[in-house]
């Protein structure tokens, strides 16, 4: 009998399972439940109570009922024995928190707190915690704490600790009641198996974590706010495991209302874009991922920690265990493509576009290809929503160079695209000069489906770059660590390597970088540092005063 193993991707707005074959990779069945609630960012369910600017929520019932309706689902799609299935596996967005008590009700539950905010869990991109944000990084960096260098010298709003301080500070009740602060992903692993664990992946990347020190000291926490000192002591507690890692089994209640064995192995999740890695085929060191959309998170793993300028982290057994995991990324890629075409493109591409049924990002492409590289005159900074790797600094902005009276639309939309090839390429020396080896690229996510964006990625970084096999690189990661969290007694695998060797698609195409496009892209990339160095490092203040000006 074939065995299976069930991947559950936890996205923004939805849910999405897939029922995968252990031994061949091949999905039997996929499906999708939309949360009822959606992305909370207006009011309250069922409340008059509004929300504050930056503040996005969202309803943790949402996600059980996406676990019941998809997994039944495909179940029933497949025709797959329930016996045949060896093991759950869990991707999550992160830092996605909610309050909870000791039994694991949500706060928002409870009834004395349905109508504050801060009772509700705060989705990964809620950003009303920034002042926090910036009082943590700040302090850090005076006391020299060892942990923020590992994060490239500054933590997000969208993280652990700012949430759980703009808790304590604006709503000291809900903090006071909170008996824990978990991620989604832990928060629904406890639900199914009854034993609560954090996963090293979003402990690590999203609550300074580290495998050798631990969380930052009750020292810094007192430092920011006396109350504050009790965080990772209680609220934070629980034994931090690896992702693929046993976490439990499905307890009965669960088993009868999913229709799935009892005693399922269920594996200690794991966050969205880190388990692509895995989905993509990815367990051994010198591959990266890249998983390019609105914008691009680029996946690393190696032997050894080093500090490297402006990544997201680097954390040990982040995504496989043995390993040390690097993020680092471009915090505006398909959204810049899409703020041009929606906003910078006349009435007779609209026009044409229509006509031949194509999309615009198509006729750009197709009108841009007949240009090679330097041939538009044009050089471009990817900084429309700011830099994440190496500068740290969301408060730099888009920047053109060359245009004429003479450009078109396609010139600047080949630009733009260059530009954020440019950046990757960036990024990739920022880890081989510091001696963190990239011998192979991997790309997926939406933006892998326009070939004229792919060859130009190929042709500025001057490497082979494979599409991953699969669209659905993260769910399929989640499924390898249901399997590994199985065992290969049970029918799974007993680690995530061999997962990936029988789960994972060869690539669907693979881009060689054309050697008479490299010297144009060579003067065209030194002039792009020139200009990261000029407006990024070089304290040129004028991007800052344009964005005073305009705030004022």
């Amino acid at each position: 009998m074939k065995r299976y193993s069930i991947g559950l991707d936890f996205g923004t707005e939805s849910v999405r399972a897939i029922l995968v074959d252990v031994s061949s990779g091949e999905v039997a069945a996929a499906a999708v439940h939309t949360y009822p609630h959606g992305v909370i960012d207006r009011n309250l369910p069922h409340s008059h109570v509004s929300l504050p600017p930056d503040w996005v929520l969202q309803d943790p019932q949402d996600w059980l009922a996406g676990v019941e309706v998809t997994i039944r689902q495909v179940m029933s799609l497949s025709g797959v024995p329930k016996e045949a299935v060896v093991g759950i596996g869990i991707d999550f967005t992160s830092c996605t928190v909610l309050p909870v008590t000791a039994a694991g009700m949500p706060l928002c539950q409870v009834p004395q707190f349905k109508d504050d905010p801060h009772a509700w869990v705060k989705l990964w991109k809620h950003h009303a915690a920034q002042g926090q944000a910036n009082r943590i990084n700040q302090v850090a960096a005076d006391r020299k704490e060892p942990w923020l260098p590992l994060y490239g010298g500054k933590i997000s709003s969208e993280w652990m600790m700012p949430k759980a301080l703009q808790i304590l500070e604006e709503a000291p009740q809900i903090y006071a009641a909170a008996d824990f602060i978990l991620e989604g992903a832990d928060w629904v692993v406890w639900q199914m198996t009854g034993d609560l664990r954090r996963n090293a992946c979003g402990a690590g990347y999203k609550a300074t974590w580290h495998k050798s020190m631990g969380f930052p000291n009750r020292d810094f926490l007192v430092s920011l706010e006396p109350e504050f000192a009790n965080l990772y002591e209680s609220k934070v507690a629980g034994p931090v495991m690896a992702p693929g890692e046993l976490a439990g089994c499905l307890t009965p209640a669960w088993a009868d209302r999913l229709g799935l064995p009892k005693d399922l192995p269920v594996a200690i999740p794991i966050i969205d874009a880190h388990s692509a890695v895995l989905g993509a085929g990815i367990t051994l060191p010198g591959t990266m991922l890249m998983i390019m959309g609105t914008s691009t998170c680029h996946m690393l793993m190696s032997d050894r920690e080093v500090l490297v300028p402006g990544i997201s982290g680097v954390v040990e057994d982040g995504i496989v265990p043995g390993l040390y995991g690097y993020e680092a990324g471009q915090a505006g890629v398909g959204d810049i493509f899409a703020w041009f075409v929606e906003q910078g493109v006349p009435a007779t591409y609209h026009s044409e576009a229509k006509t031949r049924n194509i999309s615009l990002h198509t006729l750009l492409s197709e009108k841009a290809s007949r240009y090679g590289p330097g041939e538009n005159g044009l050089l471009a900074l990817d900084w429309w929503n700011g830099c994440r790797t190496p500068l740290v600094d969301a408060g730099l902005s888009g920047l053109l160079v060359g245009a004429t009276l003479s450009t078109e639309p396609e010139d600047i939309y080949r630009a733009l695209i260059e530009a954020t090839a440019f950046g990757t390429r960036l990024i990739v020396e920022s880890f081989t000069d510091r001696g963190v080896p990239i011998e192979n690229i991997v790309a997926g996510g939406g933006l892998v489906k326009n070939p004229f964006l792919m060859q130009i990625y190929a042709d500025v970084t001057e490497r082979k770059i494979a599409v991953a096999g699969t669209g659905e690189v993260s769910a399929l990661g989640a499924a390898m660590l249901g399997a590994v969290a199985a065992g290969a007694p049970a029918g799974g695998w007993n680690d995530l390597t061999a997962a990936a060797a029988h789960m994972a698609s060869p690539p669907a195409k693979t881009y060689l970088p054309s050697p008479d496009a490299a010297p144009a892209y060579r003067r065209l990339y030194a002039e792009y540092c020139r200009l990261v160095d000029y407006f990024g490092r070089g304290g040129n203040p004028v991007m800052k005063t344009l964005r005073e000006l305009k705030k004022s």
